[in-house]
C-alpha cells in the first residue's frame, strides 16, 4: 500500500511533462517556446523538488485547466448539431483536460503536505 502511495505521489510531475511533450509534438513546431519552458520547468520540478514553486506551478496548471475545460465546453456549442465528430471532440478535449486538472490537484496535495525543511543558517 504504501508503495502504491509514493508511486501515486511522484507520477504527476511525469504526467504533465509526457502531456507537455504530446503539445509539443501536436504543434509541429520544433521551436515552441512556450513547451519547452514548460518542460524545464517540470524536469527542475522533479529534480529539486522545492514546495513553494510545487504549490505555485500545480495553481497555474490547474487554473488553465479549468479555462481549458470551458473552453471545450463553449467550442462545443458552437457545433450545430450533435455529430460524432463533435462527439469526439468533446471526449476528447474533456477527458484530455480534466485528466490534467486531476493530476494537477495531486500535485497541489503533494507539496502542500510535505514537511517543511529546517533552516540551515550559519552561525
Amino acid at each position: 500500500m504504501n508503495t502504491l502511495k509514493k508511486l501515486f505521489l511522484i507520477l504527476p510531475e511525469y504526467v504533465l511533462v509526457a502531456s507537455a511533450l504530446y503539445y509539443w509534438y501536436s504543434t509541429l513546431n520544433m521551436y515552441n517556446p512556450i513547451a519547452i519552458g514548460l518542460i524545464t520547468i517540470l524536469v527542475l520540478q522533479i529534480i529539486f523538488k522545492n514546495k513553494i514553486s510545487g504549490i505555485i506551478l500545480s495553481c497555474i496548471i490547474i487554473i488553465l485547466s479549468l479555462f481549458m475545460v470551458f473552453a471545450v465546453l463553449s467550442e462545443f456549442y458552437e457545433f450545430p448539431t450533435f455529430s460524432d465528430k463533435s462527439k469526439q471532440f468533446l471526449i476528447i478535449g474533456l477527458l484530455y483536460f480534466l485528466s490534467t486538472l486531476f493530476v494537477s490537484l495531486i500535485m497541489l496535495f503533494k507539496y502542500a503536505t510535505l514537511p517543511k525543511k529546517p533552516n540551515r543558517s550559519i552561525v
